[in-house]
C-alpha cells in the first residue's frame, strides 16, 4: 500500500523546521539557528538529541512582540 503524505499550509502546522520558520519569517535560517541555540528560547522543539523544530504559534508571537532580533 503506497504512502500518502498529505501537504498542508504553513499556518496550519503545529511545528516548523528551521527550513519553513525561514520561509515563514523572512529571517535567515543561520540567525534562526542562533536563536534555536539559546539557552531560554521559548519557541524551540527537541526531537530527540539532534533534531530542533520551531514551534510555530510562539515562533509567530516572538517576532510580533520583538523590535529588534
Amino acid at each position: 500500500m503506497p504512502l500518502i503524505f498529505a501537504l498542508c499550509y504553513i499556518e496550519e502546522k503545529v511545528a516548523l523546521t528551521k527550513y519553513e520558520a525561514a520561509a515563514y519569517s523572512n529571517i535567515v535560517i543561520n540567525k534562526i539557528e542562533t536563536m534555536l541555540r539559546g539557552p531560554n528560547c521559548p519557541f524551540v522543539l527537541y526531537v530527540g538529541p539532534n533534531k530542533k523544530l520551531v514551534k510555530r504559534r510562539e515562533f509567530g508571537e516572538f517576532i510580533r512582540t520583538s523590535f529588534v532580533i
